[in-house]
């Protein structure tokens, strides 16, 4: 993956206020690469230390198996309440 495209990724999940989500889906198609929703999930596993990582969740609300504690800890902290380990139909973006 070419540097450009790490820093679109990285800009746009800078870019989500506190308080917010995003999936995998919707920062790709922001930083230009539509469909390549399992490139952002890497860009963040290698690069995404120093972003709100946490902010970005699964097409259907949820976090990654792997890092669910403590996404989810990190979300509560900011507001945002998981029911069932998923985000309300009713919070996420349409």
């Amino acid at each position: 993956m070419d540097e450009e495209t790490v820093e679109r990724v990285r800009a746009v999940v800078l870019a989500i206020p506190p308080g917010e989500t995003s999936t995998y889906g919707e920062v790709a198609d922001r930083a230009g690469i539509p469909g390549r929703s399992r490139l952002v999930g890497r860009i963040l596993a290698e690069d995404g230390h120093d972003v709100p990582w946490h902010r970005v969740l699964r097409a259907n609300g949820t976090c990654a198996p792997h890092i669910a504690v403590e996404q989810s800890a990190r979300l509560r902290a900011e507001g945002i309440l998981l029911v069932d380990g998923r985000l309300p139909r009713e919070h996420r973006r349409r």
